[in-house]
């Protein structure tokens, strides 16, 4: 059904696009409107059902679509050459914010999707959010420098430590936003001190 929204000229799509995540990420998928975004994207409730056949499609769609887009900027400016995994984890930090701050409804749609609790689409967001966390966290670990590992360090499981660290500081970020209602997410603070987690475990775990 999602290919005929493809063959539509761009500027129709994003307007149902944005319409789309405005609506969800003010709702939640349960309480979001398709009146609501036919109306605000200026087309007709059975145009928009023409290309996806109801309110979940469109969501997962909405979902699939900005994790691709975030992924494609993402790993299209990240630099990788350095085999430092603190540098690289940095570096992650410090694109996160620029891409924040260049999509800012986009990121708030991906947050409340990786909140939302509707039993409709939880099971598959949860699938599809761990699998993006599994591919990158791959890339970015990567071929990274071991040698700079402390000599009886298991790499394997000080990586799985710093990747399951990393995760948790950012669920408790997310929870704390969630909390907060705040109209736009707003990082600033868990930026700097992500930081300040990066530089322990770089002194619990290098030489």
């Amino acid at each position: 059904m999602t290919s005929k929204f493809l063959t539509i000229d761009h500027e129709k799509q994003q307007r149902i696009l944005n319409a789309a995540i405005k609506e969800f990420a003010q709702k939640g998928y349960a309480n979001a409107s398709t009146n609501e975004i036919v109306k605000e994207a200026g087309i007709s409730k059975g145009l928009l059902f023409h290309y996806f056949k109801n309110k979940k499609e469109l969501y997962l769609y909405l979902y699939n679509h900005f994790v691709n887009v975030l992924k494609n900027e993402f790993f299209g400016e990240i630099n990788l050459q350095d085999r430092d995994i603190f540098v690289r984890l940095k570096a992650v930090t410090m694109l996160k914010s620029q891409l924040i701050k260049k999509h800012p409804d986009v990121f708030n749609f991906m947050m409340s999707a990786y909140q939302e609790s509707s039993v409709e689409v939880k099971s598959e967001l949860d699938q599809r959010h761990r699998e993006l966390l599994q591919t990158s966290y791959g890339t970015v670990f990567d071929n990274i420098d071991t040698e700079k590992f402390k000599k009886d360090i298991d790499i394997t499981r000080a990586i799985n430590i710093i990747s399951w660290t990393l995760e948790g500081f950012s669920n408790q970020a997310m929870e704390r936003e969630r909390l907060a209602k705040h109209s736009q997410a707003d990082f600033t603070y868990d930026f700097s001190e992500a930081d300040v987690y990066i530089e322990q475990l770089k002194v619990l775990f290098y030489k």
